[in-house]
């Protein structure tokens, strides 16, 4: 199985700062993933021509299922987290991490029925400030509709924005997540075209197997976005 995890940036691209949504999707199809986990994706926004994104990019990949969630609203439109996959979506709900006064965040949590059995995955885009990030982390491990799941293979990914790489010894750790993208000198993601900070993360528990985890650095890729993708190849063990 693969999943990508890309945070497109509205599909403005990090260099010409220009608006092309099909770019982005040329790098996501050149992957060909299973599972596709994208932040910052908007719906209805001026600045991307009034495009409903999630709708297009549903079309364009013929998701079986698809999951959106708007975090930040402008007053017409807004932008947040999408997910799409290939397999059915049994169980889903947004959860809100915003801190305080600062910028609305968001996660996805979803559990899918993927060809290995169950899947509990979390997609999300943290904050810019550490003690808020590390709040985000907490609120989602003790919530209780992501514990009530705990026992399921579990995935949480997305952009971290932790390019100090701390969150992989607090919380994630105690809660018995293994981080897939370390170390962190081989994961740089950000900014596209010249990536010095890893903060596009997976991190996994209970039984998946981690078969390759790579950034995506085809120069299409560092045209598109001002992130790189992040690809992860994984199996659930119980299906071995």
């Amino acid at each position: 199985m693969r999943l990508l995890s890309y945070n497109i940036h509205k599909g403005i691209g990090g260099l010409d700062r220009k608006y092309n949504l099909d770019r982005v999707a040329r790098v996501i199809e050149h992957e060909n993933p299973d599972l596709i986990c994208l932040q910052e994706v908007t719906r209805h926004a001026r600045r991307t021509l009034h495009d409903d994104q999630p709708k297009i990019l549903t079309a364009r990949f013929a998701a079986i299922a698809h999951v959106f969630q708007m975090n930040v609203r402008y007053r017409g439109g807004g932008y947040g987290n999408l997910i799409l996959s290939r397999w059915p979506v049994v169980d889903s709900y947004p959860l809100c991490l915003r801190w305080g006064r600062w910028k609305p965040r968001g996660a996805q949590i979803v559990i899918l029925e993927t060809p290995d059995g169950p899947l509990h995955l979390a997609n999300w885009h943290l904050g810019l400030r550490n003690r808020e990030r590390h709040w985000q982390v907490e609120k989602l491990l003790s919530h209780h509709q992501f514990r009530a799941a705990a026992r399921l293979p579990t995935m949480i990914v997305g952009d971290f924005n932790d390019w100090q790489n701390q969150l992989a010894t607090a919380a994630l750790a105690e809660h018995g997540f293994e981080e897939a993208t370390r170390p962190a000198s081989r994961f740089r993601s950000f900014p596209a075209f010249l990536s010095v900070l890893s903060v596009d993360k997976a991190f996994h528990r209970n039984g998946i197997r981690v078969a390759e985890a790579r950034v995506v650095r085809t120069p299409l890729a560092k045209e598109a976005s001002d992130h790189l993708p992040l690809v992860v190849d994984f199996r659930l063990a119980a299906r071995d």
